[in-house]
């Protein structure tokens, strides 16, 4: 009998507990085909915690999370929680989970299926090809730094500080290079060395580490150009990794390649097999409660978390087989559906995509 293994399900808000459900339903069938076994617990995180429990991330909710093997969250945040005092915000929460859970490194793929190039808003031609990961460092940098105001001469000022420190950048660039030696052996170290400290410091431990990969190709690139050639010559790259806001940045930018952002998995990863798994979309309370919700991200999560958590390999191909033949069958959600009217729900969607699962 197959090991048990531990999810955290966080729903979270707006859309996440509708594209969550579609996921579990993702759950459910890799139960029947190969015999695992899931034991899923939901928590409250996010706006919903704000709501009931007073904080976005309950104690409770944190040690479930601490003694899973994974966890999977949908969305959290919404307008509704946007002017609560920091403390109160849903992205604290998010920020929290990160330290707490030791999550050091968000990846985030970007691939283009070839029947939905035309989604992009960038020509056919220039897509060919693109298959990237961008491996962004989630707990160091600008987002945890010192923060104040003061007094200048000029009236109030609001300073934000940058920290990184050798440690910091030497695990993330290092899970970077072992990522890119199982793709296609390239890697992209993005910085703006020519103008910051932080970054003359992260290219100077990349340089030394780098003779340790000798089968990876390694570039340099400072990240305003990165960001332009993303959009000129994106099939030619394979690994990007970089700091905390430039990979925030940049993969939002990588995410749009792909002609919709509800298509896009990501995982936050620690040391050893530890990870969150969550799409890239965020909670679109607009459209929550619909069924208009795109639920792929959030299923491509799972496939993720196979491959990176558990090593089910063979699962997370059936996965992603099974979304490329309901995409190849002309098979649409609302996002990026050409015909609305023949757009499917969020669970119709989740349920051609079980049942194409081998």
């Amino acid at each position: 009998m197959a090991e048990v293994k531990k999810i955290a399900v966080i729903a979270g808000d707006g859309i996440g507990p509708e594209v969550v459900a579609e996921a579990e339903k993702i759950l459910k069938r890799t139960e029947e085909l190969y015999g695992y076994s899931f034991e899923t617990e939901h928590v409250l995180f996010g706006g919903i915690a704000i709501d009931e429990k007073g904080t976005p991330l309950p104690e409770d909710t944190l040690k479930v999370c601490k003694s899973a093997d994974a966890v999977l969250l949908g969305a959290v945040g919404g307008p509704k929680w946007d002017s609560n005092p920091k403390e109160l915000r849903p992205e604290t929460g998010l920020l929290g989970i990160r330290k707490e859970l030791g999550l050091f490194s968000n990846l985030r793929p970007a691939v283009i299926f070839d029947c939905l190039k035309d989604a992009s808003t960038l020509k056919p031609e220039v897509l060919e090809g693109t298959d990237l990961m961008v491996v962004r460092e989630l707990t160091g940098g600008i987002y945890f730094g010192e923060k104040f105001r003061r007094e200048g001469e000029g009236g109030q000022e609001a300073v934000d500080t940058c920290v990184y420190n050798v440690q910091e950048v030497e695990r993330i660039v290092r899970q970077a290079f072992e990522i890119a030696q199982k793709r296609r052996k390239k890697l992209a170290s993005v910085d703006k060395a020519n103008v910051l400290e932080t970054s003359r410091l992260w290219r100077e431990v990349v340089n030394r580490v780098a003779p340790e990969y000798p089968d990876v190709e390694l570039e340099h690139v400072l990240v305003d150009n990165c960001a332009m050639q993303l959009l000129r010559r994106p099939s030619s790259f394979d690994v990007i990794v970089t700091e905390n806001m430039f990979g925030d940045i940049l993969s939002d930018e990588a995410a749009m390649l792909t002609g919709s952002i509800g298509m896009l998995a990501s995982a936050s990863l620690g040391e050893g097999s530890f990870g969150l798994y969550e799409p890239v979309h965020g909670s679109a309370p607009d459209i929550a409660g619909q069924g208009l919700a795109n639920p792929i991200a959030t299923i491509l999560s799972v496939a993720l978390m196979f491959r990176l958590t558990f090593g089910y390999d063979k699962a997370a191909d059936a996965i992603e087989k099974a979304v490329a033949e309901v995409l190849d069958a002309g098979h649409r959600t609302a996002d990026i559906a050409v015909d609305k009217s023949q757009a499917l729900s969020t669970s119709e969607m989740g349920d051609l995509i079980a049942a194409a699962m081998k």
